[in-house]
């Protein structure tokens, strides 16, 4: 979890810092916006085939490696500040965001008893929302003093600390069985094949990424509709944000919950969709009071807290052998930042050219909608499988 959280805290300290970013290094707002999502990249195009090496390399070895090179990078992007170097750094916070985010649920996976591991994983989804509040949280008492690069100095500590908890804890890890990487004769295609093989995997991969550009377009471009469109100060665009984030916790947790209930999967997915696609529908609207507008905006946070849950808690079900929880992890995160990677770009893009913050609903509408289709595709496949699995075996 402190992993977790620490990797998320390089994803929240954008958005509070992007106003800065902009003006100091003259970006337009869709490069802002590449800036952003460039942290995305390596899980949009890897992600999944990261997760096949859990169980090759190790997972205690590969979230620490993950740590190590999410800190570096950090400190990089303050040598020669700028367009380019933003992007390259932010591009290696990227491999090491995927390397400790798909690592770390096999170690969670391991550490408890079976019965828990549905909440656990339900638990690890909060990683996200509870560390980029955290950035977004602290930012108001650095900005000022120290500008962006106090934010990235903050990223680095984090990484560096929690790299320190993972290494003093390696002789609990050592312990756990599941997570040795595997013998050198042992096969590495055939329980990808097996994991992959699956259609309600990839089902539940898509749904995550529909969720995911309307999660990601909440968390990146509030703080500077806020400023630029409200013309709040930096501290209550950072409080107001992060309460927005932290929104998604107690969802997360009532998701994992559901799922260690056994509520089908797919109809939790379908019923979050509906309910975020409406209340994008409302916070779009500016014919409604802001406080209104933001609550909706709350709202909509918490209830898709349930998806990331539902989602990543479902690799306990459908792994066949401990190897595989990593592979499945990596395409859940593979599908949520492809969501991500096209999303915050697209939006922005929507936005620049009709001038309307407006317009993303557009985005987010349609994003809602497919979902809802995903989630009802899930239940079926679900259902199907459940009622396959009750028949008695042929004589």
């Amino acid at each position: 979890m402190a992993a977790g959280l620490a990797i998320a805290v390089g994803v929240g300290k954008v958005p509070v810092a992007l106003p800065e970013l902009r003006d100091e290094l003259e970006l337009t707002l869709v490069q802002g916006g590449w800036v952003s999502s460039m942290l995305t990249t390596v899980a949009v195009f890897g992600a999944a085939l990261v997760g096949m090496w859990v169980g090759r390399i190790g997972a205690l070895r590969m979230a620490l490696a993950g740590l190590a090179v999410c800190a570096l990078a950090s400190l990089a992007a303050l040598l020669h500040p700028g367009w380019a170097t933003l992007l390259m750094s932010r591009l290696f916070e990227g491999l090491g965001f995927v390397l400790v985010a798909v690592a770390c649920p096999a170690l969670i996976t391991a550490a408890v008893a079976p019965a828990q591991q549905r909440f656990a994983l339900g638990l690890w989804s909060t990683y996200m929302p509870a560390g980029a509040s955290l950035a977004m949280v602290t930012a108001p008492l650095l900005l000022p003093h120290t500008g962006w690069r106090g934010l990235w100095v903050l990223s680095a500590v984090a990484l560096a600390g929690a790299a320190l908890v993972l290494w003093l804890q390696r002789a609990h890890f050592a312990s756990l069985r599941p997570l040795a990487p595997a013998a050198a004769g042992t096969s590495f295609l055939a329980p990808v094949r097996l994991a992959l093989g699956q259609p309600l995997p990839w089902l539940l991969a898509l749904g995550f990424g529909v969720w995911a550009v309307q999660h990601f377009a909440l968390i990146v471009w509030m703080p500077t509709y806020l400023q630029e469109q409200r013309g709040l100060g930096d501290g209550a665009v950072a409080v107001l944000t992060s309460v927005m984030l932290v929104a998604c916790v107690p969802g997360n947790l009532i998701g994992g919950w559901l799922v260690q209930r056994e509520l089908p999967r797919g109809l939790l997915l379908a019923g979050a969709q509906l309910l975020t696609g409406l209340g994008a529908l409302g916070y779009s609207s500016d014919g409604l009071p802001d406080s209104l507008r933001y609550a909706l905006c709350v709202g909509v946070s918490f209830v898709g807290g349930v998806i990331p849950a539902a989602v990543m808690a479902s690799s306990t079900a459908l792994a066949c052998t401990p190897q595989q929880i990593g592979t499945l992890q990596g395409l859940y995160m593979q599908g949520a930042q492809l969501g991500q990677f096209v999303g915050t770009p697209l939006i922005a893009a929507v936005v620049a050219s009709s001038g309307r913050w407006a317009s993303a609903l557009w985005v987010t509408a349609s994003a809602a909608l497919l979902g809802v289709a995903l989630g009802l595709m899930a239940h079926r496949l679900e259902t199907r499988l459940a009622g396959a699995a009750a028949l008695p075996a042929s004589p």
